[in-house]
């Protein structure tokens, strides 16, 4: 029945629930009256759930997984479920759902096969220390006839990891004959090593015993008693429809077949592989097991099975249960914080689940990592959600902070339970570190792929060697290289100018013409290539889409395509790092000099990247080469590279205000101050009719991931509110490795249209979104896990895009 303690504000999220979009959507979606009890009476902090999804949207967006359903709970029901992006790309897309079937993968082991095997336990049909050759004659050769059902349980029975597909080709019972004269990888009980093939025996011993196999067995005994109903190995149709997609097989996308190649080739039952579920099953599921065998009043096991199943055993190198894992080499998705009772289990395909008895806690991921392409990776995320279900439980904040204190944290058996913080990256990765830019590397070559030529140089105060000495005078002095002209993008050619047109000129300490394009003219003109056999173009962008020097490039890339012009760019640096994709595409049909071409906000590029794709995708018959930067790690930040910083435009004056700029820049177009005429441009954003205390909690209240908002006043010396108190926020970034600008900027525009929708002129903002879909759902009022979920599929198509130009690792 339903809680009468139901809040208004849950009410409002039901209805809230019920009435969101389909498409591509991302919406908090609470489970059925049974299982949900409100967060408020469970001794959990709903907000701090709230760090949940910009987690889950940042992984998206890199490309680890198309979409994911979680679910965290207690024994008395479920406190937080949503869902996120996709369970389908390809063919076409459809959103991930509460109710999406996914294909359980190893999570098969604990939940079906093992479980089962206690359920034999429990009916005195079988003991853990049994041997396995006692059931089933024909296993006992090769050295397995002393080996336990215990031993299978716990990965220590002396089986390698998997056998060869080879050994499945000639049909079922051929298999079994050839996984029963498999020998031994170890002696039983020496060494841990995780192995699909002691489940595929626990599978069968099931069914020697019972005569029915495990899918039937567990369909009966366990998930029908739990009301369980959709779950089980071979879905049914009307299950497989709305099941996630895998990768294919044969050409043929798998929905609803089961991913593992052993199981497929076993009819679809296995013990290790098969199960499906859906996540209101899986919350039945660990609910009984937090109440020690019973669920709303049905016993499936007992209190002291479940406490025998799941009790930590130490193996080699780690701890594991029967069936279950604890903490071993395969926990990278458990959380540190989780109590040494905590037990659980991964999933190849891209599903996790642990469950802690001394917290009253289970934490459910779901996801098809391996959509469309085989590739993905969410372990590390599962693990992350894990630690945010920890921290929001109220009631464990004082105990897990003294367990820190006293050092008793448990902690993972794995590489990468470590993290540094930024600054520590950036000092161990700069030091010793030599970058060399395009025309560090042009200059150890000596010029050679200049020599000869007529050339024009698209440059300014940025384009400068480690040495600092400009690239117009490092060219202009080398003999090997006949520099004719210089091209100044906007801002000049020295970066000084901060206005709307700029005029031709002359270089004093060179001479030469400097041709403004950023003036009447954005691209080079056929007189001005007239003695141009090579254009140069060496600018420092900072990775962000609307900043227009890659505008400039392309332009002047079409330019010299048409009139027969040679072109080489001189590469640098992506400064906010080039493994970080973030934001809308903009509209391919409205291109303009903030949206020169069809790019995400924060595109993760170089310019010499950026200029591989321009001459693909806008066909340009252009003979291009590209001077590559040495030394550079593409998931590097400039203060990583030990090169120095120079701003590359008046108001770009530090790191942090380039990291911010995806986010705050995207925002001024409209009738907001973005911190132009301070000293601090883009780390604070206000107008006279904002409330700093009232926008700073707003902001703060949405738990964004590395960043924090205070509330502050300030006066503009010069552009928009110039000498008017504007109400606002400082926008401080805490921790760079997780902040996602773009994100902040849309949480800030949507706060914007609900708490000033009078005064803000959100329309405005098209200017540099570019995105009409974008633009209509913050006219609507969306939020913004729905306004990022709406360009999830594009951001992933063009991850895959620019996967072909991409120099650097």
């Amino acid at each position: 029945t339903k809680d009468a303690t139901m809040s208004h504000s849950i009410q409002f999220l039901l209805l809230l629930a019920l009435c969101c979009v389909t498409s591509a959507e991302s919406c908090i979606k609470f489970a059925a009256a049974e299982q949900f009890v409100d967060a408020s009476t469970s001794d959990v902090d709903a907000e701090h759930l709230r760090s949940i999804a910009p987690l889950v949207h940042t992984a998206i967006e890199r490309g680890d997984l198309p979409g994911c359903v979680v679910a965290i709970g207690r024994r008395r029901g479920i406190v937080y479920l949503e869902s996120f992006g996709h369970r389908q790309l390809q063919p076409s897309a459809k959103p991930m759902t509460r109710d999406t079937v996914f294909d359980m993968a190893s999570l098969t082991k604990p939940i079906a096969t093992a479980t089962s095997v206690l359920m034999l336990v429990e009916d005195g049909r079988l003991r853990y220390r049994d041997k396995i050759a006692d059931f089933i004659p024909e296993f006992a050769n090769h050295g397995k006839e002393s080996i336990t059902v215990s031993q299978c349980l716990t990965h220590t029975a002396g089986f390698v990891p998997d056998n060869s597909l080879e050994d499945y080709q000639d049909g079922i019972e051929e298999a079994w004959q050839r996984i029963w004269e498999l020998s031994l990888a170890y002696e039983p009980g020496a060494e841990f090593k995780y192995s699909d093939v002691g489940y595929e025996v626990l599978g069968e011993l099931v069914r020697r015993i019972t005569q029915e196999d495990v899918n039937t067995f567990a369909k009966r005994t366990i998930y029908r008693p739990l009301g369980m109903d959709e779950t089980g190995y071979l879905p049914e149709a009307s299950l497989r429809a709305r099941a996630a997609v895998n990768e294919q097989r044969d050409g043929q996308w798998m929905q609803g077949e089961v991913h593992d190649p052993r199981a497929f080739a076993l009819g679809g039952v296995a013990g290790h592989a098969g199960l499906f579920s859906t996540v209101d099953d899986l919350a039945r599921f660990a609910r009984m097991l937090l109440g020690g065998g019973e669920l709303d009043g049905i016993r499936v096991v007992s209190a002291a099975g479940v406490r025998e199943m799941t009790r930590r055993r130490e193996v080699p190198g780690g701890f594991r249960t029967y069936g279950w894992d604890s903490l071993s080499g395969y926990s990278t998705n458990r959380s540190e914080l989780f109590s040494e009772q905590a037990f659980g289990h991964g999933g190849f395909t891209g599903t996790a689940m642990w469950i802690d008895p001394e917290l009253d806690l289970f934490v459910i991921f779901l996801s098809n990592r391996l959509h469309p392409d085989g590739q993905g990776n969410v372990n590390d995320l599962a693990g992350r959600i894990g630690a945010i279900a920890v921290a929001s439980l109220i009631a464990d904040r004082a105990d897990l902070s003294l367990r820190d204190r006293q050092g008793t944290t448990t902690t993972q058996l794995s590489s990468d339970t470590s993290s540094q913080t930024d600054a520590t990256v950036a000092a161990s990765t700069a030091r010793g570190k030599q970058v060399l830019t395009g025309i560090d590397a042009l200059i150890r070559d000596n010029f050679a792929s200049l020599s000869g030529q007529r050339v024009g140089l698209i440059t300014n105060h940025t384009g400068r060697d480690r040495e600092g000495q400009p690239t117009i005078n490092v060219l202009h002095q080398s003999p090997q290289v006949n520099l004719v002209a210089l091209f100044s993008p906007e801002h000049g050619i020295r970066g000084a100018l901060d206005q709307a047109n700029i005029g031709d000129s002359k270089d004093e300490p060179t001479g030469l013409p400097i041709y403004s394009l950023y003036g009447e003219s954005r691209q080079p003109t056929a007189e001005q290539l007239q003695q141009i056999d090579t254009l140069v173009f060496d600018i420092q962008d900072i990775g962000c889409r609307f900043y227009t020097y890659i505008s400039t490039m392309g332009m002047a890339m079409r330019a010299a395509a048409e009139h027969g012009v040679r072109f080489v760019v001189l590469d640098r640096p992506n400064p906010i790092s080039g493994s970080r994709i973030e934001g809308p595409l903009s509209d391919a049909d409205r291109s303009t000099f903030v949206a020169y071409h069809s790019l995400p906000i924060r595109h993760g590029m170089t310019v010499g990247e950026l200029a591989l794709m321009f001459r693909n995708e806008l066909r340009l018959d252009l003979e291009l080469q590209v001077v590559k930067v040495e030394g550079w790690d593409r998931r590097d930040y400039w203060d990583q590279t030990n090169l120095t910083w120079v701003n590359p435009s008046p108001n770009m004056r530090s790191l942090n205000e380039a990291v911010l700029y995806p986010g705050i820049g995207l925002l001024e177009t409209t009738n907001l101050s973005v911190g132009r005429g301070t000293d601090t441009p883009f780390e604070v954003l206000g107008a006279p009719w904002i409330v700093p205390r009232e926008l700073a909690a707003a902001l703060n209240k949405r738990h964004l991931p590395g960043v924090t908002f205070v509330p502050i006043q300030f006066i503009p010396t010069t552009s928009k509110y110039a000498g008017q108190t504007c109400g606002g926020v400082n926008v401080i970034v805490t921790d760079r490795s997780v902040f996602e600008p773009v994100r902040t900027g849309l949480e800030i525009a949507c706060l914007l249209c609900e708490l000033y929708r009078e005064n803000w002129q959100v329309q405005s903002i098209d200017r540099l979104l570019v995105n009409r879909d974008l633009l209509q759902l913050l006219l609507d009022g969306s939020d913004a896990h729905l306004l990022i979920n709406s360009y999830a599929e594009a951001l992933w198509k063009f991850r895959h895009r620019r996967q072909e130009f991409l120099l650097y690792d």
